[in-house]
């Protein structure tokens, strides 16, 4: 079994890796990327995932392990392996203005892309991503909505210990979520969760 954390960039994935790693899964990172003013707590990332498509083999030393994976490597998994995602849903809105302020913070340029056509582009890339899912017998996936997620942090901590069926202590996970990094909010989301 390879337990992966999925979704779009800026979508809660590195939250969700902290959690997982608080509950007590092993997890596999690289650390070369540091924790920054985008992500205090780390971004639980390895590189060499990102070559999945031209080295699919990769995959395999995470068995037993969870790895993120951001969504369009998706379509490398190779398909003699079993999997359990978890794929990370967030307001496409929110998506787009982490990714735009990230960019800012880091001083450097994006897609020459109008947000509205980045919206449009990551929701046809969604749906693309999750029907194909979908359609895969080796991959379980469960969905967490990011604003569940952050609004009752144990519930969806318990149900995500439940999904991938490993004794994970649900109090750790639920712990790791702070609203208090929940920066970019949409229209509708700026006040209460």
């Amino acid at each position: 079994m390879i337990y992966i954390v999925s979704g779009l960039p800026r979508s809660g994935t590195s939250l969700m890796m902290q959690m997982l790693a608080a509950g007590g899964l092993p997890i596999v990172t690289d650390g070369l990327r540091q924790s920054d003013e985008n992500n205090p707590r780390g971004y639980y990332e390895w590189e060499r995932i990102k070559r999945l498509a031209q080295e699919p083999s990769c995959v395999a030393e995470a068995e037993g392990r969870v790895v993120k994976v951001i969504s369009s490597h998706l379509f490398a998994l190779p398909a003699q392996h079993d999997y359990r995602v978890l794929f990370m849903l967030r307001p496409i809105e929110e998506v787009v203005a982490s990714q735009a302020a990230m960019l800012q913070r880091l001083r450097t340029k994006g897609p020459a892309l109008e947000a509205s056509m980045m919206a449009a582009a990551l929701k046809a890339h969604l749906a693309q991503t999750n029907a194909w899912l979908d359609r895969q017998p080796p991959i379980r996936t469960h969905r967490v909505e990011y604003h569940s997620l952050l609004r009752e942090p144990l519930a969806q901590a318990k149900a995500i210990a439940g999904f991938l069926e490993a004794p994970l202590d649900v109090a750790a996970m639920a712990a790791q979520v702070d609203v208090g990094l929940y920066r970019q909010r949409g229209a509708a989301n700026t006040g209460d969760l």
